[in-house]
């Protein structure tokens, strides 16, 4: 069974990266030469990798307060380009309205956004070239081939206090992240490396002084368990990020999860095998086309289901029976096609069409500023920050 949360990391991820699970078996043997040739000493990778991490600090004004109107935010992030290239978490920067950037040697420049991505949480900064010499850079790792057990480094600007290191080891990988927005689910990498607020948008490195993460969120309510976006999700949408501003996806406009003869049988409910759409997005091209979301929960065995939807039992010619085919089906979606869905409804099949336009951002695609669940606000540590200085 494929379940929301998996559809909607379909949908975010279409036309981006056709794969960028972590752990693949591919390639295992290389990088095990590949570290015990480089498998260098803490103290020598963060003496060469701090001076290219950046403490970032953002502000904002919301005029519509009378009160609170400024906002400020605080995390890290690190030069993986010459040309004054900045990667960081898109929560850092995004609807900031200024951005500041302190450089290794305590320099401030003024930081520009170059592209920003809620859904995955990724941002790029460019920031001034030097009059003399070149900024440093940090090189970027293949986050495929980090395993359970490997131990990394975090560096970044906990609580304000900059270049900052700490030790650990990857806790797991392809995690996801449990109370977030479904289009924010996307693998991660799982670490016990401590990380505070402040911390987002810092490198996360192997022994290689490789960038095989970016440092992006934290539970507040536990011990030692943080979360790094793999690089290689990086690496494929920077090019994107920096051309457009933006990464471009098609508008689907309804998610849910498969049911098969397994569910149907648990249900004891007259269905058919598809995709059971529980949710259509206000405003969408599927809202438009008539689709039906469901109305009625349905709690069964730990697993919930909205049910009175449609069910779609093909999308472009494709029967919805399983996972692979869906996937399959989402990533060969773009925006400007017509995307064709048979749908079964009390008893009856009809065929409806429609252009992708692209997808705008949604509500639910930038995270909740509560403080509560997953810290992505970085909002203490900007107030530590500021009642020290």
């Amino acid at each position: 069974m494929v379940s929301a949360r998996a559809l909607s990391r379909a949908l975010a991820s279409a036309l981006v990266v056709t794969s960028f699970a972590i752990g693949s078996a591919s390639g295992a043997g290389a990088a095990d030469v590949e570290r015990a040739r480089c498998d260098r000493p803490i103290p020598e990778i963060f003496e060469s990798a701090s001076p290219a991490v950046v403490l970032i600090t953002a502000q904002s004004i919301n005029p519509y307060r009378l009160q609170n109107r400024v906002t400020h935010l605080l995390g890290s992030g690190f030069i993986f380009d010459s040309d004054g290239l900045v990667l960081t978490n898109s929560h850092v920067v995004f609807g900031m309205q200024s951005i500041a950037v302190t450089l290794d040697d305590g320099s401030v420049v003024r930081g520009r956004l170059v592209g920003a991505d809620p859904i995955f949480d990724l941002a790029v900064v460019r920031i001034p070239k030097p009059d003399r010499g070149e900024l440093p850079i940090l090189p970027l790792g293949d986050s495929d081939r980090v395993r359970p057990g490997e131990e990394i480094i975090a560096i970044g600007n906990p609580l304000g206090l900059d270049q900052t290191v700490t030790r650990g080891i990857v806790s797991a990988v392809n995690r996801l992240l449990p109370e977030t927005p479904l289009s924010l689910q996307e693998p991660l990498i799982q670490t016990d490396a401590p990380i505070n607020p402040g911390n987002s948008g810092g490198p996360l490195l192997d022994h290689c002084g490789e960038v095989i993460g970016i440092t992006s969120s934290i539970i507040t309510d536990a011990q030692n368990i943080g979360f790094a976006i793999p690089v290689n999700l990086a690496k494929a949408l920077v090019p994107t990020l920096v051309e457009h501003g933006r990464v471009i996806r098609p508008w689907i406009g309804f998610h849910g999860q498969l049911v098969d003869a397994e569910i149907r049988k648990l249900l004891l409910i007259p269905m058919v095998d598809g995709l059971l759409v529980e949710a259509v997005e206000p405003g969408s091209p599927a809202e438009k086309a008539g689709i039906r979301g469901g109305s009625v929960e349905l709690s069964l065995g730990g697993a919930s289901f909205l049910l009175g939807g449609d069910i779609a039992v093909e999308i472009d010619g494709v029967k919805m029976s399983d996972g692979d085919k869906l996937a399959s089906v989402m990533r060969g979606l773009a925006v400007g096609k017509k995307l064709k869905v048979r749908l079964y409804r009390e008893g009856n099949y009809r065929d409806v069409e429609y252009t992708l336009p692209e997808r705008p951002l949604l509500p639910g695609d930038i995270p909740s500023q509560d403080g509560q669940g997953a810290d992505w606000s970085d909002r203490g540590a900007a107030k530590r920050l500021s009642g020290r200085r």
